[in-house]
């Protein structure tokens, strides 16, 4: 199974065009991050995790050449908002994509893209069959895909676990549910938005008290905004089997 990150950043504090911050100066690869997404081949088979507003750019950068399925952890638009671009795919594939989803990211999809479902299909459009999972473990192409429920804030939000690898993202509340079925896990990927507290998304220190209590061999913060600092220093202040995860990395289990 291998892993690549897509995108480890965020639309949260987003710098505006000419900004002059450390991060948007920095000359280091590492701080150079799209909206978060990754690509997992397992089994033979390619899934992409999120859509975002680089979709595209993501899968020319990392030369994608098939997407088996795409599956969503939530309807926020910095996580779908890239879908469209799968109708490339369509082209080369001869196939329509499975998409999986909570029936209120399947809703959110229909009315974002509901030219993709209207009765007369406009040459070119992306296609997409719509698959619905809620919280117990489902199979897409022959692989077993667990998800993890959490919380951001009040809107429930997916992680997702293959085998020893757990996914997730855009939390700042795991349950005990969820983290039963967090136990076992080697690779752990987990959002770590910036230093001080924030509404819905754990910082750093709610991001290292949660491996604590997972316990996994190695994690990866992801979903990291400008306010978190260079990927140099903060690489500095963590635990040996805790690192920042940046665009492109891959991660082999």
């Amino acid at each position: 199974m291998k892993v690549t990150f897509l995108g480890t950043g965020t639309s949260q504090g987003v710098p505006v065009i000419g900004c002059t911050c450390e991060v948007c100066q920095s000359l280091d690869y590492r701080d150079k991050r799209l909206r978060s997404s990754i690509f997992i081949e397992i089994q033979n088979q390619n899934f992409v995790i999120d859509t975002g507003p680089d979709f595209r750019q993501q899968m020319l950068r990392e030369q994608v050449k098939r997407i088996d399925s795409v599956i969503f952890t939530h309807a926020h638009r910095d996580h779908t908002a890239g879908l469209d671009d799968v109708r490339a795919y369509n082209f080369m594939q001869q196939m329509d994509m499975p998409v999986y989803g909570t029936q209120p990211v399947l809703d959110q999809l229909r009315t974002e893209y509901a030219y993709a479902f209207a009765p007369q299909h406009y040459p070119g459009i992306p296609r997409l069959t719509l698959n619905l999972i809620d919280h117990e473990a489902f199979t897409a192409n022959g692989v077993k895909i667990t998800p993890l429920p959490v919380m951001h804030l009040k809107l429930p939000v997916l992680g997702f676990r293959f085998n020893n690898f757990s996914y997730i993202t855009d939390a700042n509340y795991i349950p005990a549910e969820t983290l039963q079925k967090l136990e076992g896990t080697e690779v752990l990927v987990l959002n770590a938005l910036q230093r001080e507290q924030h509404i819905s998304h754990f910082n750093l220190v709610e991001a290292l008290e949660m491996v604590e209590k997972i316990k996994p061999a190695r994690t990866y913060f992801t979903h990291i905004s400008h306010k978190l600092g260079l990927h140099a220093d903060v690489t500095k202040e963590l635990p040996a089997n805790v690192s920042l995860a940046y665009d492109g990395l891959q991660v082999v289990l």
